[in-house]
């Protein structure tokens, strides 16, 4: 089996005001951190952003492959179905650029249960899913991606309802190696990066 990770970037950043992704933090653009530690796991790696930041990202990271979403509507649906429709392997992580405290173990996790299922997302006591920190078998997710787009539900929950087999991951298990659960601490303002900053080191 072969494993892509399609990294999200494209995003506004309304509430941190610059691009996240390519803010620097310690000398490296904050999506380096994601990509550090998903690189081990994958036989690939896209990032997916925008078309005026595909230069950008190009010049940090010329050897990967730099996708501009190719839909007309700013979603992480998005930007998800254009790194499906792309990505070489059998599975595909699906990951923000702005979640760099991921945990490795995390991602282990999903890639040994992996192939008995067509996805795995973490979900919350509350029902609340993960859908960027999760593994999905690639051409699954493609299919159900386009059908949601096709209906106009642009919410990722409406993706993975339409995928069969789906591993609903309870975050009481991430806690046995992540018990502060940072893997999903995401960067949204200026008052989250100097909460993160401190475990970046």
């Amino acid at each position: 089996m072969t494993y892509s990770a399609i990294v999200l970037s494209g995003g506004k950043s309304t509430r941190f005001k610059v691009d996240k992704g390519s803010y620097i933090v310690s000398d490296k653009p904050l999506i380096s951190y994601t990509i550090e530690k998903i690189k081990p796991f994958v036989d690939e790696i896209l990032i997916i952003t925008n078309q005026e930041k595909v230069s950008r990202y190009s010049q940090y990271f010329p050897s990967l492959r730099i996708l501009p979403d190719e839909y007309d509507f700013r979603a992480v649906l998005s930007g998800a179905t254009t790194g499906f429709k792309h990505v070489r392997s059998d599975f595909s992580f699906l990951l923000p650029c702005d979640t760099p405290l991921i945990a490795t173990k995390l991602i282990s996790l999903l890639k040994h249960l992996s192939q008995d299922y067509n996805a795995i997302v973490p979900r919350w006591p509350t029902g609340y899913i993960e859908p960027l920190q999760a593994i999905y078998r690639s051409k699954e997710a493609y299919k159900a991606s386009l059908e949601s787009i096709e209906e106009g539900k642009l919410k990722m929950r409406h993706m993975i309802l339409k995928i069969s087999n789906v591993l609903y991951l309870s975050t009481s298990i991430i806690r046995e190696f992540d018990s502060k659960l940072h893997t999903f601490s995401n960067i949204n303002t200026f008052k989250d990066f100097k909460r993160i900053e401190r475990f970046l080191g």
